[in-house]
């Protein structure tokens, strides 16, 4: 039997404000083990929280990003369950009157487009961080991260492949990044993504039994998580088992999940209003000043950039992909006649370095101005490419201008006619064979021989300059 995934996926991202969501507590990353909480944020008995006013507004701003409708009023919600990490055994959040509603996000795959539902944006507090002793003896408690302002975004069950549910990640933490609301840091549990996931026999309208699979914290374990557990249910069924609704953990390292508990329903969490907090009003004057601060999102900057710049929509699409690389590459762009070269070298050697070192694009250790000087040495004959991609790698160590590196270690290409003469006969009396093949109508030889008198020259000479004193000598 042909089956059919379906997956919905929720969205949880750490708000990048100075301070937590209900008191003056750092939501600075790290720090020694409880030093970042107070009674508020730890849910001490007899203690008020106080709304920060800024969760709501970069709330309001990722449900614009994402074309929600925004609520002008909305309430906080006691939702009620205990686990160690959650001292007071309930976290404020938002239930049946969240921040935003109702809205959607483009993704693409292999080409085609599709909107991807947005359920709700709701705003919530954190949990802590349980630590667990290696040898299970014990686990210890980190109250650091309690409080730290979160939005949940909830998608509508409309992905249908582990690429598609990789895209949807990827364009609401681009778009999140844009609008410098959340570092969106994976690896540091800043953006963190549930998997929901059923699978039912094709044409079969009536929705599978689905699983959950929690806290997944990077886009190859999203991809892999819901893989494996389309074809777990899949062979399950095949079986002739049956799907349990159930939460279940997805272990990237081993490559597989396990149950961990059985699935709640709204209901089990016994929602009910926060009685310490007043309603949430956004007024049409604070929500037209919201608007107003929006910045350039990824598709707008995309279509711009095919247009402003001549790059073609695959290139724009990768280089607005993150905040960061596109800020990297207008400001490049902006210092060169050449937008097109310098887009190639980001695509091309930028990518590769940052992907060899395991890096983001944060990491990026030199200004753009720096790769567009590159781009002018080389369009005007100051240095080979070969040397520039060295002067790249040396770039990327040190942070260096490329012009600096290029002075101080005479990479400057070389033009003098009598001493590339000398190098390119040296070629052609060691290469003998290849004269002779070339001289037999076989073109190959003749590229063989420039690539021979580059390597003598160690890339330093002039190229055009090389070509043509060989086809000299060889006419000889």
């Amino acid at each position: 039997m042909e089956y059919e995934t379906i997956m919905g996926l929720e969205i949880h991202a750490e708000l990048n404000t100075k301070s937590k969501i209900f008191c003056t507590c750092t939501t600075e990353f790290g720090g020694e083990p409880n030093t970042h909480c107070c009674p508020v944020c730890t849910g001490m008995p007899g203690v008020l929280p106080v709304l920060n006013k800024k969760v709501v507004e970069y709330a309001v701003k990722a449900g614009l990003a994402m074309n929600c409708s925004i609520l002008d009023f909305s309430k906080q919600d006691r939702k009620n369950y205990f686990y160690p990490d959650l001292p007071k055994a309930y976290q404020v959040s938002q239930f049946d009157l969240p921040l935003c509603k109702n809205g959607d996000v483009l993704i693409e795959v292999n080409g085609v487009r599709k909107n991807i539902g947005i359920t709700r944006i709701h705003i919530e507090e954190d949990a802590g961080k349980l630590i667990h002793d290696e040898w299970e003896t014990g686990s210890l408690v980190d109250y650091n991260r309690c409080g730290v302002p979160l939005i949940e975004i909830v998608s509508e069950p409309d992905m249908r492949t582990p690429d598609e549910a990789k895209a949807f990640v990827e364009r609401v933490k681009a778009i999140l990044e844009y609008l410098d609301v959340s570092d969106c840091k994976m690896q540091e549990g800043s953006l963190r993504a549930d998997v929901n996931l059923s699978v039912r026999p094709v044409g079969q309208e009536k929705f599978g039994t689905r699983t959950e699979m929690k806290n997944l914290n990077s886009l190859r374990s999203i991809y892999r998580a819901a893989e494996n557990e389309a074809k777990r249910q899949i062979n399950e069924l095949e079986s002739g088992g049956v799907i349990i609704q159930e939460t279940r953990r997805w272990d990237d390292n081993k490559g597989y999940s396990y149950a961990m508990r059985s699935k709640e329903e709204a209901h089990d969490y016994r929602y009910f209003p926060e009685p310490d907090l007043v309603p949430v009003v956004v007024d049409e004057e604070w929500l037209g000043r919201i608007k107003a601060s929006l910045p350039e999102l990824p598709e707008a900057r995309k279509s711009r950039y095919m247009h402003e710049f001549g790059l073609p929509e695959y290139d724009a699409a990768l280089l607005t992909s993150s905040r960061r690389l596109a800020d990297f590459y207008e400001e490049a762009a902006s210092g060169s006649s050449n937008a097109k070269a310098v887009g190639n070298w980001i695509r091309g050697d930028l990518m590769r370095i940052l992907k060899e070192k395991g890096l983001e694009t944060v990491s990026i250790p030199f200004p753009g101005s720096h790769l567009a000087q590159l781009v002018s040495l080389i369009d005007k004959g100051t240095i080979s490419g070969t040397i520039a991609k060295k002067v790249f790698e040396k770039m990327f160590e040190s942070g260096r201008e490329p012009l600096s590196i290029v002075k101080e270690e005479g990479l400057e290409v070389v033009n003098d006619e009598s001493a590339l003469v000398a190098a390119v006969k040296k070629i052609l009396n060691s290469n003998a064979q290849s004269v002779a093949d070339y001289k037999n109508g076989k073109e190959k030889a003749f590229g063989f021989l420039v690539g021979q008198a580059m390597k003598e020259t160690r890339g330093k000479a002039n190229p055009q300059l090389i070509n043509k004193l060989i086809k000299e000598e060889l006419e000889k």
